[in-house]
């Protein structure tokens, strides 16, 4: 599995790439930005227009983003589940599978806490994600749940439903444990929960030129009756390499979750 939830992600993450944007930014202009960033400094330019909406919750201390990739029908998986190249299916199935690392490669800075839901403790505890290197771990689970973990790993304990944790107590309890600005990486069940339940403020939805025709859905979200019911929500778009990143604003309908916005 993936861990669906990531601090700083979106400056430090692995899968930017600098030279994928407009204005012909390159690596030279963005290798100060991950320290800026964190230090509330002005960033270069483009930068503070790309990342500017990360810097701080509109309805909170928290910015809450969910990513998806998927095929230009909308598809994250073929009906085999195969899915290379576009993202891995959502949930603890994916670290199992895939034994990922999620450390930053592909450009300088420091990598993000890395945290793990698993309401059954179903996780290795020599999974490549929960390596010592330095690097925060938390695995959230449920108070009934057998964790067999490294030493220095953070087990959080929450109540579940049905084996799901819900999606504003999993931002809580991070919350608690100073983590503001959180990326949900998981597949279409993760971020499809955490956006109904209006705990996203961003969903980036990252589309690659391919058709797939039929396979497993991205988002999956209470059905709706007609067209002019559907979410609208402000988007920018940008080129990445034959990808094209859309970044929707979901803002407006975020839930409060952390600490609240203080009117001046």
């Amino acid at each position: 599995m993936r861990p669906v939830c990531k601090k700083n992600q979106a400056v430090s993450g692995g899968a930017m790439n600098a030279r994928s944007w407009p204005g012909g930014a390159g690596v030279e202009a963005w290798a100060a930005v991950p320290a800026a960033f964190r230090a509330g400094a002005p960033l270069p330019p483009p930068w503070d227009e790309v990342f500017g909406p990360l810097r701080a919750g509109s309805t909170d201390d928290l910015v809450v983003v969910g990513q998806l990739g998927q095929s230009l029908d909308g598809r994250i998986a073929t009906n085999s589940g195969h899915s290379k190249y576009i993202n891995c299916e959502a949930g603890l199935g994916t670290a199992l599978a895939d034994d990922p690392q999620l450390t930053v490669r592909r450009v300088a800075g420091p990598n993000p806490a890395r945290v793990i839901l698993d309401p059954h403790g179903r996780l290795r505890p020599n999974a490549r994600v929960l390596s010592a290197d330095g690097t925060r771990r938390l695995v959230v689970t449920t108070p009934g749940a057998a964790c067999a973990l490294a030493d220095g790993v953070e087990v959080v304990r929450l109540a579940a439903d049905n084996g799901h944790i819900a999606p504003a107590a999993v931002l809580a309890a991070l919350a608690a444990r100073g983590l503001r600005r959180i990326l949900i990486e998981g597949g279409a069940r993760t971020v499809s929960g955490f956006m109904s339940a209006g705990c996203l403020d961003r969903l980036h939805m990252m589309v690659a030129p391919i058709i797939l025709g039929t396979g497993r859905a991205g988002l999956t979200l209470a059905p709706i009756e007609r067209v002019d019911h559907a979410l609208r929500p402000p988007t920018r778009s940008y080129p990445l390499g034959e990808d094209v990143l859309f970044d929707c604003d979901l803002s407006a309908a975020r839930a409060p979750i952390g600490r609240a916005k203080i009117s001046t």
